[in-house]
């Protein structure tokens, strides 16, 4: 039975999530609202850590190297900002907070690609909208038509 707090989590969840992994090189594609515009920035990065992966508040740390300068964020995996997770790299690794990252640079700081498939980790079902009940003039005059035109054989 589910408590009272998780029902009202439940509501606010994503159907579905991308199974990110830390040591993925993930592309993240986050709306920004400037003003009254919205658009989409990708930010693209080494997945440092993952935390609380079956929550509500499940989030991840993206690290990034900008102008020389090691850049991070951290984004809430269930967030409306987040608009798509892209997995592009799956790298081998045995720690789930990979702290030692921020020290490396140039060779050091390469990790063991796995191979995976993109296309299963990537692609989501897409969320079905089911509508019961409902029925237009259209489909019943297109049934009615059906079921009084007499079949035509050729001989």
């Amino acid at each position: 039975m589910l408590s009272v707090i998780q029902k009202i989590e439940a509501k606010y969840k994503k159907s579905a999530v991308v199974d990110v992994r830390s040591g993925d090189t993930v592309k993240v594609h986050q709306k920004i609202k400037e003003g009254n515009k919205e658009r989409i920035q990708i930010f693209q990065g080494l997945v440092i850590r993952v935390d609380r992966k079956n929550s509500l508040s499940s989030r991840m740390v993206v690290r990034r190297m900008a102008s020389g300068t090691g850049v991070e964020k951290s984004f809430l995996l269930h967030s409306p900002l987040v608009d798509k997770i892209e997995v592009t790299k799956r790298s081998k690794v045995r720690r789930n907070y990979l702290t030692y990252m921020r020290d490396r640079t140039g060779k050091a700081a390469r990790l063991t690609g796995v191979v995976f498939d993109k296309r299963t980790v990537n692609d989501l079902p897409e969320p079905s909208v089911e509508v019961v009940g409902e029925k237009t003039e259209d489909d019943s005059s297109t049934a009615a038509k059906t079921k009084a035109e007499p079949a035509v054989t050729s001989a």
